[in-house]
């Protein structure tokens, strides 16, 4: 099992702020089962912060289980694969979630 915190706290070292360009949004992660837990990732004025908990007013939410998503960062899932196999639930604006996913080098 992936350790999702050291996942989470990564994000900002992998984060590339010129594909984000002027993009502003707060997407929601609620992770389930073993090792689960939630975190809110915000990106706004070319920065990426992450954070342990809740927020009100995401942008978006994606609820899947923590083994799916540790798998899904480091390859041996793939997004669109998860998605169409109902592994990936989003609330929201998906088209965030789209392009949220290209921000992070692997």
């Amino acid at each position: 099992m992936a350790d999702l915190e050291k996942l989470f706290k990564n994000m900002p070292n992998v984060f590339d702020a010129e594909k984000a360009g002027e993009m502003a949004a707060t997407v929601q992660f609620n992770l389930s089962g073993e090792g689960g837990g939630d975190w809110y990732v915000q990106i706004a004025d070319g920065q990426c912060t992450t954070h342990k908990g809740t927020t009100e007013g995401a942008t978006a939410t994606i609820k899947m289980d923590a083994t799916d998503y540790a798998d899904m960062t480091s390859g041996k899932l793939n997004a669109i694969t998860a998605f169409m196999q109902g592994k990936v639930k989003v609330e929201g604006d998906l088209n965030t979630v789209m392009k949220f996913q290209t921000l992070f080098a692997s």
